[in-house]
């Protein structure tokens, strides 16, 4: 992780059971005598996040309807501190003003960079549902002021026609669904959950179309934002994004180099995950 990431060290599960009682239930020790949760229970996992944002971020009300997709918090982070990094490397301010594209129900990323960074963001989603439940969170931490959020009407675009005639950004930040179909990110969860010694079929951290999946998965919805992200290209500094497929970054670097872009790939570790988010600018 990265070394500013709160969540280095191991959960001290004896403290987050003190500001999130429901979380106790969860808890046990394993064959090793460290207390821990069963990852495979998602209602175990969504009151890790409470309590994780709870105590390191002061979020006191945050919850997001059943079924949605339960985003894990230090990854999270990390993709925000590494950002970061980017950001004082290239444009070099205290704080920064951020668009996240794809802001689900959670809000997790404008929230955890309007109380860790003291940024001012705008999170953008195609969904009703998933938009009134990031602004609930909003309001009930009182983060009006550091956070807006904004249904994105034209289901067709992902940049284009959010941002308004006389706003800019320093960046925007998007974690873009992964996979082609329900199938494909089942399988893919299955997988995962094997790989752990979890015997189970179910999404642990949730997760809907839109959030996990969308037609073409993560390589098709690059290429449409990168695509998006010419006709706005004054109103925001640095576009980036994740890529959770390494083999997708061959055609998105075919596609940057097209359109003359100036971009960089970030590398980051999560534990034994490699992963890696891209950013460009025009």
């Amino acid at each position: 992780m990265h070394p500013d990431n709160p969540h280095r060290e191991q959960y001290d599960f004896t403290e987050l059971v003190k500001v999130n009682s429901e979380l106790k239930p969860y808890v046990f020790r394993n064959k090793y005598d460290n207390l821990t949760i069963d990852f495979s229970i998602p209602e175990a996992v969504l009151n890790l996040n409470k309590a994780l944002l709870s105590y390191h971020y002061q979020v006191k009300k945050w919850s997001i309807p059943q079924g949605y997709l339960c985003p894990p918090i230090p990854g999270r982070m990390d993709y925000l501190l590494h950002l970061k990094d980017f950001l004082d490397n290239k444009i070099g301010k205290e704080y920064y003003s951020g668009l996240d594209i794809g802001v689900g129900a959670s809000s997790i990323y404008p929230i955890l960079a309007a109380k860790h960074m003291g940024w001012k963001m705008l999170g953008s989603d195609i969904e009703i549902k998933s938009i009134e439940a990031a602004k609930k969170n909003v309001i009930n931490n009182k983060l009006q002021s550091q956070i807006e959020i904004r249904l994105q009407e034209d289901r067709g675009s992902i940049l284009k026609n959010v941002i308004k005639e006389k706003e800019s950004f320093d960046f925007s930040m998007c974690n873009p669904p992964f996979h082609d179909s329900a199938e494909e990110a089942n399988k893919a969860n299955f997988r995962k959950n094997t790989n752990l010694g979890i015997k189970t079929r179910r999404l642990n951290f949730g997760g809907r179309s839109n959030e996990l999946w969308c037609r073409g998965g993560e390589a098709l919805f690059l290429k449409r934002m990168i695509r998006d992200s010419v006709s706005v290209n004054k109103k925001v500094q640095w576009f980036t994004s994740l890529v959770s497929k390494q083999e997708n970054l061959p055609g998105i670097e075919k596609q940057l180099n097209k359109l003359n872009a100036d971009f960089e790939i970030i590398s980051m570790n999560l534990g034994n995950k490699k992963t890696r988010f891209v950013a460009w600018k025009f």
